[in-house]
């Protein structure tokens, strides 16, 4: 592992030459790197630029797309998938500073995915992207901000190159997603679909269920992949049993968790009274480890006029949290099945 970075390869790279050398060389260094200081900071910076930016971008880019929309099309082009992607294309990775045995095989096994899959996939693909490549772009990204002088403009004019191809509307439309067309398909059809997990030698199974029967199941060391593939081969199964002009959705940015709705059980208490449904129903799913460390997994369903969502959130520390993971996602899929 090199002690130096090659300063000018990266900024050839990102089309930027630092004022401030040892703002990239603290944003390509991991905290394993002991005696040096490390990108943390400047990852941090860098997350509320890259949003406040491409939301600069997408406002004026797209006047007649709503809020929702928008909220939805930024996180595409944020998510730790997307952003992990853009680093392997402008291998990013290879000038990282670190001391972690760890961390070459998940990169490796991430880069041989991306290499096959392209960088435009909406919705996350085969391999779980290590959240250490979307930190090394943020990181960067935050260095430059720091060295244009936090002037915002400057920096979407230099960032924006790391960035392209941008995902747009018509690219997230083009690649549906599995999950959010499973419940809308059976939505559409008077089913209720639930999603369940549990842990066997090491791995995540995701079984989907509709109206309580057992449809099929997959399994996978990653939860997010496992629910992924279990959705497609739910869909691949059911499809045939419903009516053949059954609509899927016209815009889909994924309810998959890459993204969280802030105050989210506040918000659909709210949506559920003013559409005049029951009061949506939270329940604890799933509990594990110890007392001092317990993780908790939650779901929510709400009762529609036309039937009834259930949706399990992400693993959260705080059961308030996992109840507003289960919301966030709730929401994600009443706004693309175009109940709110």
């Amino acid at each position: 592992m090199n002690v130096e970075v090659n300063v000018e390869a990266v900024e050839t790279i990102i089309g930027h030459t630092f004022r401030n050398r040892k703002l990239l060389e603290d944003a390509l260094t991991h905290s394993s790197f002991h005696q040096y200081q490390n990108f943390e900071r400047l990852e941090f910076l860098g997350d509320i630029a890259l949003s406040l930016s491409l939301s600069n971008h997408l406002f004026l880019a797209y006047p007649s797309l709503q809020p929702y929309h928008l909220s939805l099309l930024r996180a595409a082009n944020v998510s730790t998938d997307r952003l992990a992607r853009l680093c392997v294309r402008h291998r990013l990775q290879s000038f990282l500073r670190h001391r972690s045995p760890t961390l070459l095989p998940k990169i490796q096994e991430f880069a041989e995915a991306v290499a096959e899959e392209g960088d435009l996939v909406a919705h996350g693909g085969s391999v779980k992207a290590p959240k250490v490549l979307a930190d090394i772009l943020e990181s960067v990204a935050g260095a430059v901000y720091v060295d244009v002088d936090f002037d915002i403009q400057k920096f979407w004019l230099i960032i924006r190159g790391l960035l392209e191809p941008l995902v747009t509307p018509d690219i997230v439309s083009q690649q549906p997603q599995p999950v959010t067309m499973l419940y809308e398909l059976c939505q559409k059809n008077g089913k209720q679909v639930d999603i369940k997990y549990w842990r066997n030698d090491g791995k995540t199974i995701a079984s989907v269920y509709v109206d309580g029967q057992f449809v099929t199941s997959a399994s996978s060391d990653q939860k997010d992949i496992a629910k992924l593939d279990a959705a497609k081969l739910a869909l691949d199964k059911i499809a045939n049993s419903f009516p053949a002009n059954t609509s899927m959705l016209e815009f889909s940015a994924g309810v998959d968790g890459s993204f969280e709705i802030e105050f989210a059980k506040h918000e659909l208490n709210e949506l559920c009274g003013k559409k005049k449904w029951s009061k949506p129903v939270f329940s604890i799913t799933n509990t594990e480890g110890q007392p001092h460390q317990r993780i908790f997994v939650c779901s929510v369903q709400v009762t529609t006029t036309e039937g009834t969502f259930q949706m399990t959130g992400e693993r959260r520390t705080r059961v308030r949290d996992a109840e507003n993971s289960a919301a966030s996602l709730m929401i994600q899929a009443l706004q693309e099945c175009n109940h709110l």
